[in-house]
């Protein structure tokens, strides 16, 4: 027997399935792509066998994670370069709220503060073949920059060993330091290790970085930022202190690789969410609160505690309250290299003579040395070079050897006095002066009257007039001038 179905019930249903097709409208509104790199086949320089596989273990794990994944194997640098820009437009197709990572793995260094990425047809004979062959880690981060997005992610497992022993010589150890907080929000880079430190590939088939970074990224329902502070202490465990992992950060929106209650193979996180805020960060600590944090703790435990830091205040306290070996040498080093690398990041970004003396002043041993003593002499040579031509109209015409007429210069006169002209001395107004001219008494006629002008005239030869050049003229002759 049919019954009819009541009214609230029809309602409720009707509300589930607007909010289902809510939600999987929702499902779309993060898109998530991703360029994954793997120079393995270097051609110039022994093969590294491990990012090949690292590419292919990072392409599983973000497609799990909702990635649209474009995997860029063993790139030349025009390759790489086409790589680059077809992800930026892919990026920009997507929409303004995407998700846009990049995982390189391969060799990569620094000259003269600048961080590069190694193609695998580079073969420099000379430091300066560097930026001619190579891939500026900065072109890759304005690139992306110059995309809207709701978010960037770089991730570098490019620290290994310089493989060109001669330029290894006179260029630094490591990457240089990227400050994401100077460029546009919404940015994350990770470093496999500390900014002038050299990281491992590995004795197994993947580097120690992919392989914490495969385990931790996991985790569901676990920040970015967490999780690289995780990596970082699975990297420094796995090499005995010798790696220990950088990131810098300027997001504004958490990001998770899997939402909670989900894992590898699960879904994404923040599919099906609104953009979550991130959380802003605590106010960075203080030496003495740092000194209250790790006294009477455990040395192991303190010393983990200021690996996930990663900070030169929480170093500073360690090494202050720990003075026995491991930890202590171990977080020395890593202080001594983090100041180091900051002195170096601030000499390049201010770029001025007085900046790399400062540098040379305070670190005039390190590996960074020669290359300030370099770019001190270039700054120099820059300072006292050719004041700029001011352009001319010359500078548009066209590019050929056409017979161009010289610029008549003009020559500059000698300056001519200026004439002052006397002041024109006004005219008084001229009066008038009634005369009767009387008739003889009993003719009956009345008196003649007669007007005569009255003015004072100033004569060429500055004699006094009466009636002259200064009233109107000369006056006739009568009877009623006056003498």
């Amino acid at each position: 027997m049919f019954r009819p179905i009541p009214r609230n019930l029809l309602s409720a249903a009707g509300f589930l399935l607007s909010f289902q097709v809510a939600a999987s409208d929702a499902v779309f509104a993060e898109s998530r792509v991703a360029l994954v790199i793997g120079q393995s086949a270097y051609r110039a320089v022994v093969a590294l066998p491990n990012p090949a596989n690292d590419a292919k273990k990072m392409t599983e794990l973000l497609g799990n994670a909702g990635f649209e994944v474009t995997e860029a194997p063993d790139l030349s640098q025009n390759d790489m370069r086409q790589a680059v820009s077809n992800f930026a437009a892919k990026v920009a197709a997507s929409g303004p709220d995407t998700v846009a990572l990049v995982f390189y793995a391969g060799h990569g260094l620094q000259i003269d503060g600048e961080n590069y990425l190694l193609p695998v047809d580079v073969d420099p004979k000379r430091e300066a073949d560097i930026p001619l062959q190579a891939v500026r880690l900065n072109d890759l981060m304005n690139t992306l920059g110059a995309v809207p997005t709701r978010m960037r992610i770089v991730m570098l497992d490019a620290c290994r060993n310089n493989p060109f022993p001669d330029i290894n010589m006179t260029a630094g150890h490591g990457l240089a330091i990227v400050d994401t907080k100077a460029g546009a929000a919404g940015s994350f880079i990770s470093y496999s290790t500390s900014p002038g430190a050299v990281a491992e590939d590995g004795n197994g088939t993947n580097s120690p970085y992919t392989t914490a970074l495969l385990n931790v990224a996991k985790e569901p329902n676990l920040p970015i930022e967490e999780a690289f502070k995780r990596v970082r202490i699975a990297v420094n465990q796995a090499t005995d202190g010798r790696q220990i992992p950088w990131e810098s950060s300027s997001l504004t929106t958490e990001f998770k690789f899997f939402s909670g209650g989900q894992g590898s193979g699960q879904g994404p996180s923040g599919q099906g969410e609104k953009a979550e805020p991130r959380k802003p960060p605590s106010a960075a600590r203080s030496l003495d609160d740092w000194r209250k944090e790790l006294k009477g703790k455990d040395p192991q435990v303190a010393y983990e505690l200021v690996i996930a830091d990663d900070s030169v205040t929480a170093y500073e306290a360690f090494v202050a309250l720990f003075a026995q070996p491991p930890f202590n040498t171990r977080v020395r080093s890593l202080l001594d290299r983090r100041k180091v690398m900051e002195a170096w990041s601030t000499a390049v970004a201010i770029n001025t003579a007085a900046s790399f003396q400062t540098f040379l002043a305070s670190y005039p041993d390190s590996d960074l040395a020669a290359t300030a003593r370099k770019m001190q002499e270039r700054v120099r040579n820059r300072s006292f070079g050719t004041p700029a031509v001011q352009p001319t109209n010359v500078a548009l015409g066209p590019m050929c050897p056409c017979p161009v007429q010289p610029l008549k210069r003009k020559v500059e006169e000698p300056a001519r006095p200026k004439r002052v002209e006397a002041p024109r001395v006004r005219k008084p107004p001229v009066e008038k002066e009634v005369v009767e001219r009387p008739h003889p008494a009993g003719s009956g006629i009345p008196p003649e009257v007669i007007m005569q002008g009255i003015g004072l005239g100033i004569g060429i030869a500055g004699g006094l007039s009466h009636g002259g050049g200064g009233g109107g003229g000369p006056v006739p002759h009568s009877e009623g001038h006056r003498h």
